[in-house]
C-alpha cells in the first residue's frame, strides 16, 4: 500500500505549543517525536511505501553529523519504504548521509530521494509530489499533493496538503491521527470535497 505525507518537523522545538502556524500541543519534541512514531506504524506495514514530501527535521546541534544520527534513528523507527522529497529544512547532506546508511528488505531500499518530485498514477490519475504547492490549476488532470504550508490551504482543488497538520485533513469523515500518514481512499476523499469547495481554476476565488 502507499501512503503520503509531509511536514513531520522530527526534533523542532520551535513550534511546540499552541499557534497560529503549527499547532503542536506537546511538552516537548521527544512526545511529538514518539506520537508521530506511534501513530504512524499503526497505521503503516513494514513492506508498504511512504512517500515522505519534505521537512523532515529541524535539529539543530554539533557536530552536524549528530544531528544526521539523530534523526536517522527516528526514520528506522518508522514502518515502511521511505520515497523523501526534498524540503526547504532538508539537505542534501542529510540526504547523502542516509543514502550512506541505507539497506535493503524486501527487496526494496529503505531510503529513495528525490530532490525536486515524482509522478505517480493511481486509478486513471496523475499525483505529482512535491515539497512545494506547484498551482498546476491549468492541469486538471494531475493533482498536486504537497506539503510546505502548515497554516493555509491553497485556494485550488488540484492542489492538496498532506501535511500532518494540513487543514486538507479537516475534509476527512475521520480525521487520522496526529503524524498518521495518509493512503490513497483518504486523499481521494479529500480531492472530491476540496473540488466541492473550488470548483473553478480561479485562485482568486
Amino acid at each position: 500500500m502507499k501512503f503520503f505525507t509531509s511536514d513531520t518537523h522530527f526534533f523542532h522545538d520551535s513550534i511546540l505549543g499552541m499557534n497560529d502556524f503549527a499547532p503542536r500541543p506537546f511538552i516537548n519534541v521527544d512526545e511529538m517525536n514518539q506520537t508521530i512514531i506511534n501513530n504512524w506504524n499503526n497505521k503503516v506495514g513494514e513492506n508498504d511505501i511512504v512517500y515522505h514530501l519534505g521537512d523532515i527535521a529541524l535539529y539543530f546541534v554539533k557536530p552536524q553529523r549528530d544531528a544526521y544520527q539523530a534523526i536517522l534513528e527516528i526514520l528506522l523507527q518508522l514502518h515502511g519504504h521511505l520515497i523523501l522529497i526534498k524540503g526547504n529544512h532538508d539537505s542534501r547532506a542529510l540526504f547523502k548521509y542516509l543514502q550512506n546508511h541505507n539497506y535493503v528488505f524486501n527487496g526494496l531500499p529503505k531510503f529513495q530521494f528525490h530532490d525536486v518530485g515524482a509522478l505517480i498514477k493511481y486509478d486513471h490519475r496523475q499525483y505529482y509530489l512535491t515539497h512545494y504547492p506547484m498551482m498546476l490549476g491549468i492541469a486538471p488532470q494531475i493533482i498536486n499533493l504537497h506539503g510546505h504550508i502548515h497554516h493555509y490551504s491553497v485556494p485550488v482543488k488540484e492542489n492538496i496538503n498532506v501535511g500532518i497538520d494540513a487543514p486538507e485533513l479537516d475534509y476527512l469523515t475521520v480525521k487520522p491521527k496526529f503524524g498518521a500518514p495518509l493512503n490513497f481512499k483518504e486523499i481521494e476523499e479529500i480531492v472530491n470535497k476540496k473540488a466541492i469547495h473550488y470548483p473553478g481554476q480561479d485562485i482568486k476565488a
